[in-house]
């Protein structure tokens, strides 16, 4: 399903990037000022991996001297790219294939860009369904128990009260539609 936009459209050009050389005190440092959540690490313009912030949790969690330690040591070094002409299904594909949200833009192994989904979803929102197929979300099936048990009492749309008036979310009981306090006053539920 190619949307003909390619990757070099709607990549970040100016991306942060720094040097395998740097502390992890000073990549984080970085990171907060920029605003962003992950860097590419490149030396002479060439890729030599990237850090996240859970690559520094990671680091963190194995107690690593943050003022010491340099980026090149816990930094993910097998880096998925992707050229500027491949159009961003392939990326969005790409990137759910090796579980990223991120791909540097390379040309000749030099990075000329970075793509996360977040650009990809801006441009193009109907992926939004293959970005996040097959998406394990924390706690999945307890979630769902919990939506079964409470089906019959879930709200059913949003408007004006059958009852009452007030605009909310409405429940349908019966052949009306309540807010959730004409609800319980019509169930005998009502607490005073």
């Amino acid at each position: 399903m190619k949307v003909g936009i390619k990757v070099g459209d709607v990549m970040t050009r100016k991306f942060v990037s720094i040097k395998p050389d740097i502390t992890m005190v000073e990549c984080a440092k970085i990171m907060v000022k920029k605003g962003v959540g992950s860097v590419i690490v490149r030396s002479d313009q060439m890729l030599k991996g990237i850090v996240t912030e859970g690559d520094l949790v990671r680091a963190m969690a194995k107690s690593l001297n943050k003022k010491k330690t340099k980026v090149n040591k816990i930094m993910t070094k097998k880096v998925h790219g992707i050229k500027p002409g491949k159009d961003i299904f392939d990326a969005l594909v790409t990137m759910k294939k090796k579980r990223v949200r991120w791909l540097p833009v390379l040309v000749n192994h030099k990075v000329i860009g970075f793509l996360t989904e977040k650009d990809i979803l801006k441009i193009q929102p109907d992926l939004f369904d293959i970005a996040f197929q097959n998406v394990k979300i924390a706690e999945e099936e307890e979630k769902w128990k919990r939506i079964r048990a409470v089906d019959e009492f879930r709200w059913v749309r949003e408007g004006p009260c059958h009852e009452c008036g007030v605009f909310d979310l409405l429940y349908k009981i019966g052949n009306r539609y309540l807010c959730a306090n004409c609800r319980r006053k019509e169930s005998g539920q009502w607490e005073e």
